[in-house]
C-alpha cells in the first residue's frame, strides 16, 4: 500500500493554517461513505483529544497527519496539493479509490477488472449518465457487461463497448480477456443519452 502523499507547498500551507490554531492540533484526512459512488474527501484540523488509538499517524516535518482505520484503505494513492497559478491558489485533494477499494495485485481475474470498469471506465461514462458493471467473466475469457443509466438505450452503446471499454479492458488484461459482450436488454428512453 503507497500512503497518501501531501505535497510541500500542502504542507507549508497547512503549516500555516495550524500555527493559528491551539498548540497541538494537527489535521485528519478522511473519506466520508467511503467505497461507495457518494464517497467524498475531506481535511481538517484534529486536536489532541480527537485522536483515535486505531488511526494511523504520518508524521511530517511540521505537523503529523491521522488517518482513521476505516478511511484509510480507501486513501491509497491519494495525494493532497496546494496549487498556486494565475487564477490564485487552492488545495486539491485526489483520491482515486475513495469510491471503491483498490485491490490487490494478486486479487481475482473479476475483482481486477471490476475495479478497472469501477475506476476508469464508470467515470467516463458518468459524463452522460451512464455506468457499466460486471456480471461475469466466462471460461473463455469474456467480460460480461450490463450497461446502466444513460448508456440503457443509447444509439452509441456499441461503439462505446467496442471502441472503447474493451479495447481498453483487452490491453490492460492482455492474455487474460479474450473479449467483452453487452448483455443489457437495451430499452430506449428518457434515461436514454443518445
Amino acid at each position: 500500500m503507497s500512503m497518501i502523499t501531501i505535497t510541500e507547498s500542502a504542507q507549508q500551507h497547512f503549516g500555516k493554517l495550524l500555527a493559528q490554531q491551539p498548540e497541538g492540533t494537527n489535521i485528519r484526512v478522511f473519506v466520508v461513505n467511503p467505497g461507495t459512488q457518494n464517497a467524498e474527501c475531506g481535511v481538517s484540523y484534529c486536536p489532541p483529544e480527537a485522536v483515535e488509538a486505531s488511526d494511523t499517524k504520518i508524521e511530517l516535518e511540521l505537523f503529523d497527519a491521522y488517518l482513521d482505520e476505516l478511511s484509510l484503505p480507501f486513501l491509497d494513492d491519494a495525494e493532497i496539493d496546494f496549487v498556486t497559478d494565475k487564477m490564485g491558489s487552492q488545495l486539491t485533494l485526489k483520491a482515486p479509490n475513495a469510491k471503491v477499494r483498490k485491490v490487490s495485485d494478486d486479487a481475482t481475474l473479476m475483482e481486477r477488472v471490476d475495479y478497472a470498469i469501477q475506476t476508469q471506465v464508470n467515470p467516463q461514462l458518468a459524463g452522460h449518465g451512464g455506468n457499466v458493471s460486471l456480471a461475469e467473466i466466462t471460461e473463455d475469457g469474456v467480460a460480461i457487461l450490463q450497461f446502466g443509466g444513460g448508456c440503457n438505450g443509447c444509439s452509441m452503446v456499441d461503439v462505446t463497448l467496442k471502441e472503447g471499454i474493451e479495447k481498453e479492458l483487452l490491453a490492460q488484461f492482455a492474455g487474460e480477456l479474450t473479449g467483452v459482450r453487452d448483455v443489457t436488454e437495451h430499452a430506449r428512453g428518457e434515461h436514454s443519452y443518445y
